[in-house]
This record gives C-alpha cells, sequence and structure tokens, in this order.
C-alpha cells in the first residue's frame, strides 16, 4: 500500500480523489489548505504528493519550494487545462510532473503508479570515483555536487540526474524519448514539456548565455548533446 497526500481546497473534488485513490488500494490523506498540507507532510513523508497550486493559507507554490527543500518524494501538480504558466511554475519549483483538470481517472492512476515506482529507492551501482566532467561543468555523483566554472551549483534531483545522463553521454545526441525514458521511467504516461522546462532551467545554470546555449545543445529533430569540450 503507497501512502498518497492529496492537496485540494475543493471539497468534491478532494473527495472524489480520495475515494478514487483509496479504492486502487493507496492509503490517502487529504488536506484543503497549504498550512494542513506542510503539518500532514511533517507528521509522515508520503510516496507521492497531489498537490493543487491554488490553496488558502499557504499557496501551492511555497507548500511545494518547502517540500522540496526536505526531500525528493515526488510531487505531481494539479492544474487548470491549459494553464501552462501553472505547469512551469510548478516544474521549476521541483515539482515531478502536473496533471491538467478535468483528466480522466486512468490518467491518473496511471501517473500515480508511475510517479510512485520512481520515487522508490532503487539499487544502484557503485559511484564514480572520479566526477563527470564537460565544458567546465563537473557532477560528483557520490557527494551529489555540481559544479560549473569551479562555481558550485544547486541542482533539484531531476535536473542533477538530467544532467548525469546528458554527461555520461558528452559528445553524443540523446533523444528526447531516450532522455525521459532513463530519467523518469519508459512507463511515464506524460508529454514532453516537462523534459523542456528541465532542460531550460539547467541552462540556465551551466550557461554563460542561456538563450545561446554552447554546453547544452538542441539536435534539432532529434533531441539534446552535452558539448564534449
Amino acid at each position: 500500500m503507497s501512502d498518497v497526500l492529496l492537496v485540494e481546497d475543493d471539497d468534491t473534488l478532494r473527495e472524489a480523489l480520495a475515494y478514487l485513490l483509496r479504492r486502487e488500494g493507496h492509503d490517502v490523506r487529504a488536506a484543503a489548505d497549504g498550512p494542513a498540507a506542510l503539518d500532514a507532510f511533517a507528521q509522515r513523508q508520503p510516496d507521492v504528493i497531489l498537490l493543487d497550486l491554488m490553496l488558502p493559507g499557504v499557496d501551492g507554490a511555497e507548500v511545494c519550494r518547502r517540500v522540496r527543500r526536505q526531500s525528493d518524494v515526488p510531487i505531481l501538480i494539479l492544474t487548470a487545462k491549459n494553464a501552462e504558466a501553472d505547469i512551469v511554475l510548478g516544474l521549476e519549483l521541483g515539482a515531478d510532473d502536473y496533471v491538467t483538470k478535468p483528466f480522466s481517472t486512468p490518467e491518473l492512476l496511471a501517473r500515480v503508479r508511475s510517479a510512485i515506482r520512481r520515487g522508490r529507492p532503487r539499487a544502484t551501482a557503485a559511484p564514480d570515483p572520479e566526477p563527470l566532467t564537460a565544458c567546465g561543468v563537473s557532477l560528483d555523483v557520490e557527494r551529489h555536487r555540481a559544479t560549473v566554472d569551479g562555481v558550485e551549483v544547486t541542482l533539484p534531483l531531476k535536473e542533477f540526474q538530467l544532467l548525469e545522463l546528458l554527461l555520461r553521454n558528452a559528445g553524443r545526441a540523446l533523444t528526447r524519448r531516450q532522455l525521459v525514458d532513463r530519467v523518469w521511467g519508459s512507463d511515464y504516461v506524460g508529454d514532453t514539456k516537462t523534459l523542456d522546462v528541465h532542460i531550460r532551467r539547467l541552462r540556465a545554470k551551466i550557461e554563460p548565455d542561456p538563450a545561446h546555449p554552447r554546453r547544452l545543445l538542441t539536435v534539432r529533430g532529434l533531441g539534446y548533446r552535452m558539448e564534449d569540450d
């Protein structure tokens, strides 16, 4: 049984979602506002958080920001259809994915299952003895540290994983599908907007001029490539 923290201020929608998730076998804790969500998180870390951004008390963006300071728990943003600004904001604050309202029950449940699988600890290979380095960007995988031209930068988990994959394949073009499969999992059911936002966030941190990247390049019609010095 997985622990789901559902944060939604609409009573009718919250009750309906809680019912669906419990029927699926999840243990659901529900919160109607930001302070209640933070209290529930502090009491017990869930396996996944479903988070509406428009909340009373403390809004969803601030909830996401505070949770991310403490945990890499998967966060799925619940947002209105075509609310692109909300989607981008949520992803930039560290959310892993989003679901647009109205959504189908199979889609929601599939994304929750996928997020929970991605969030569970997996056996990993022995850490790399040396940092991964290319074009002035260095990644110490064992210590979860990243530096750009010798200056340490902070990377959320998904950005770190994406940069690690690009550095391991420096000089080689990786397709969008390869990047999504390796970082978000082959069972990921969302679109590629999530990848685009994370690439943009990475460029803002590793490029001298993000508008004209020279380290993390777009391979038109294919995907992305990290330059190899």
